[in-house]
Order: C-alpha cells, then structure tokens, then sequence
C-alpha cells in the first residue's frame, strides 16, 4: 500500500513537470516553424495541457481499466470548471474579451451533450468512441481554421506574449518536447499502476479514483498556468486553458479510451458524474456570455459558487461511489 501511494504522489509529480516541459517546447518548436500565436496556444498548448488525461487514460485502457480513464476525463471536466476556474475566480475576477471564446464556448455545450449519447446504453462502444475521434478531428480543423484567421483577437496577443516569454532556442525546444513526451508515458504509467492498486486495497472503484485523485493529479497543469494567467492579466487565456481543456477531455480523452477498449459503465456515471459535467458547463457559459452584462467576467459570487458545487460533489461521490 505505502509503494503504491509513493507511485501516485511520484507519478503525478512527475507527469505535472513533464507536461510543463512538453507543452514549452512544442509551443517553442511550433513558433520556430512560424505559426500564428493563436493557433499555437489552441492547438499545440491545447494538446499539451490534454496530454496527462490522454496518455493516462489510453494506459488505464490498455491495461484493462477503463473506469479510471473515463473518471478521468469527466473528473478533469469537473475539477477544471469547479476547482480550478472557481479557485481563479475567487483569487482574481476573470474578464472575458475574446471573440474566439464565445464562439467555443457553445460549442463546448453541444460536445457535452454529445457524449451523453453514448452513454445512455451503458457502454461505450469503438464505434462509438470512433465517432468522438471523428468530431474530434472536425474540431481541431475548425480550431486550426480559426487560429489562422485570428487576427486581433484578445485572446491572440496573450498567447503572443507566452510565446515570447518562453522563447528558447530550436535545439533545445525539441529536446524538451522529446523528454517531455517520454515523461509523460513513463509517470502515467506509473500513476495508473499505483492509483489501481490504491483502489483495490480500500475496495474504490478504478472509477472514484479517476474522478479524484487521477482527475486532480492531471489537472493541475491547468491550475498553474490559469492562476499565472491572471496574475499576468491574462484572463482569456486562463478561460481559454479551460474550455480548450474540456474539449480535449470530452472528445479525444473518452474517444481513445473507447477506441482502446469498450468501455462498460457505471450507471452513476450518466446520472451522477455526466449530469454535474453538464450542469457545470452551462453554468459556465451562463456566468461567462451574459448576453445584458456591460463585460463579461466570472466574478468571485460565480467563483465561491463553482466551488462549493465541487466541496458538494466530492462528498456526495465518496457517499455514493464507494
């Protein structure tokens, strides 16, 4: 038992630095080879700041546990809405200027509701999770299409400036990448091995797992660069880390998981886990897009609101999902 929390705790140390050092250097790579900031930061940080939720979850599949890879999608959903951006929020408001973010940030809704389909029988199916890949891909050429086009959106010049701030040389860039990436599917694994055996020793589904330790763990690349990107008074792109991120997780993490192994669910997971992921959402894009508001903010009301939603579910699922 001790080995395996020391697994858990060095896992998801190192798979934090390696997702940081991954998602500098292919930022750094991806300037070098002169695309635009935005598409940088909804493509490439994008897919960095995924890359804990996808690689975990692909290993959990692998190895025959999808439960934890699909908590961790869902508790990722969760722990970035409610934790994170409530957390941000109470530390400092966060106003919203981006024209790039209210357009996703619907779209972000409907993927939300997509995956509700699969789950219904529950099962989630390769052909299913396939389908997730497909729209997927469709996303992330409307997200290439937009970056392109991004011009002077607000959410532009903040990706600029990150950009300029960790600007490093070629040789070096790809070298981060590199170990990053090598880290990565090193601590997830043992992170997956660790949280497995935590969950068969206190007799917790591989699912509660996901949803708390595993979903926090591979959350807090979020966490770090939203709180840092409102101390820069970056607010859009600490909304944008989130939003970016729940695609991500909702799409690529679950469609994986699902392509890897078919993944046979908990029935609380559509009337439990999904529900608080959706109602979450739509709290998000309601506290955000207010159509009368004079600016779009998540206040610090909005902020202690997503949070005790968070206190509120975590207790309720250690209630019901032991």
């Amino acid at each position: 038992m001790l080995l395996a929390i020391a697994a858990v705790i060095i896992g998801l140390a190192l798979l934090v630095w390696s997702a940081d050092r991954f998602v500098d250097g292919a930022a750094a790579t991806a300037n070098h080879l002169g695309m635009p900031p935005l598409l940088i930061g909804m493509v490439i940080v994008g897919f960095g700041t995924s890359a804990p939720e996808m690689v975990v979850s692909a290993i959990a599949s692998l190895q025959g546990n999808p439960g934890l890879a699909l908590g961790n999608a869902f508790g990722s959903n969760i722990t970035n809405i409610a934790l994170i951006l409530g957390l941000t929020a109470v530390l400092a408001p966060i106003a919203v200027a981006s024209q790039v973010l209210k357009r996703e940030a619907p779209i972000l809704i409907a993927i939300t509701f997509l995956v509700a389909w699969p789950l219904v029988d529950g099962v989630i199916t390769q052909l299913e999770a396939w389908v997730l890949l497909a729209v997927f891909a469709l996303y992330m050429g409307w997200s290439i299409y937009q970056g392109m086009r991004g011009g002077d959106d607000a959410m532009a010049g903040e990706f600029e400036a990150e950009v300029k701030a960790h600007a490093m040389p070629l040789g070096k860039a790809i070298t981060w990448l590199v170990i990053g990436l090598i880290l990565l599917i090193i601590s997830s694994r043992i992170l997956v091995w660790g949280a497995v055996d935590i969950a068969t020793a206190f007799g917790v589904s591989d699912l509660v797992i996901g949803l708390t330790v595993v979903a926090i763990g591979t959350s807090l690349p979020e966490l770090a660069s939203s709180i840092a990107a409102v101390r820069k008074n970056e607010h859009d792109l600490a909304l944008g880390n989130v939003i970016g991120s729940n695609m991500f997780n909702t799409l690529a993490v679950v469609g994986i998981a699902g392509a890897i192994h078919p993944i046979d669910l908990d029935p609380l997971v559509f009337s439990r886990d999904w529900l608080v992921m959706a109602l979450l959402t739509v709290l998000l894009l309601v506290f955000a897009f207010r159509p009368n508001a004079r600016q779009n903010r998540i206040n610090r009301v909005h902020g202690v609101i997503f949070l005790i939603g968070y206190v509120a579910y975590t207790i309720y699922l250690l209630k019901t999902g032991l």
